[in-house]
């Protein structure tokens, strides 16, 4: 069974920056791509930004390309999400799910409990 453990949320101001970790089991995780999602009104999740398993090439929507950074150590069967230049807009719980673009995670149902990013003043 897939279990996924997010970390490294928290508050933050505009304009500054955290970085997220998924700790992944239950899966093959260097063969895996792997995404960020987080919950958008009437979507609900919505994807992020995904990775391939060897790391290497990597997709992100619109909003957060330029500022986010999606990365990988399948060593450690992690991937990460450095969040910069953070917006209020931002403000979320974050989730990481197997696949590489939206349509691979929409019907993954086996979702960690996330972190929570809050971007306020």
């Amino acid at each position: 069974q897939v279990q996924l453990v997010e970390s490294g949320g928290g508050l933050a101001q505009p304009g500054e920056d955290l970085r997220l970790s998924c700790v992944a089991s239950g899966l093959t995780f260097d063969t895996q791509a792997m995404s960020w999602a987080r919950p958008a009104p009437g979507k609900g999740r919505e994807w992020v930004a995904g990775i391939y398993s060897d790391g290497s090439d990597a997709f992100y929507t619109d909003s957060v390309k330029d500022r986010f950074t999606i990365s990988r150590n399948n060593a450690k069967n992690a991937v990460y999400l450095q969040m910069n230049m953070l917006k209020p807009e931002d403000t979320a719980r974050y989730y990481c799910a197997p696949g590489l673009l939206p349509n691979h995670i929409t019907d993954f149902t086996s979702w960690g409990q996330g972190t929570q990013v809050t971007v306020s003043s």
